[in-house]
């Protein structure tokens, strides 16, 4: 299993609120839409929230306030199957959107992404085989 992890800054024109929104109602829709044909197997949002417990956290480890709005996580059964599901002509047509509709609402050059594969240490992984 191949993951995907994309950590969101949203562009400087929109509100956090927006961003989500956006992401939530308008982006997520087009993800579903694209699953089949580009072989994700499954998609998550984590949408940043403000909570009390945020300075003390990052203060007790050094860390810089948090510069993303959200994290998407896309898993695959493998890189080739990603490969192979983008160089169909379905897969390089929902890619384009996806790519086309992200800058709706993404700061590029203020995001990151990187694939990696699990290591689940507490909690069920996703079953390899369904």
């Amino acid at each position: 299993m191949l993951k995907l992890t994309y950590c969101l800054t949203r562009r400087s024109d929109l509100t956090r609120e927006a961003f989500q929104t956006y992401w939530r109602e308008t982006h997520a829709p087009l993800v579903h839409a694209a699953a089949a044909a580009l072989g994700i197997r499954r998609y998550v949002q984590s949408h940043t929230a403000d909570t009390p417990l945020d300075a003390p956290v990052r203060e007790s480890r050094g860390l810089d306030p948090a510069d993303y709005d959200g994290v998407a996580e896309l898993w695959y059964d493998s890189i080739d199957a990603l490969v192979a599901a983008t160089q169909t002509e379905e897969g390089a047509r929902h890619g384009a959107i996806l790519a086309e509709d992200e800058a709706n609402f993404i700061d590029f050059s203020k995001s990151r992404l990187f694939f990696g594969a699990e290591n689940v240490v507490v909690g069920a992984a996703i079953d390899e085989h369904n």
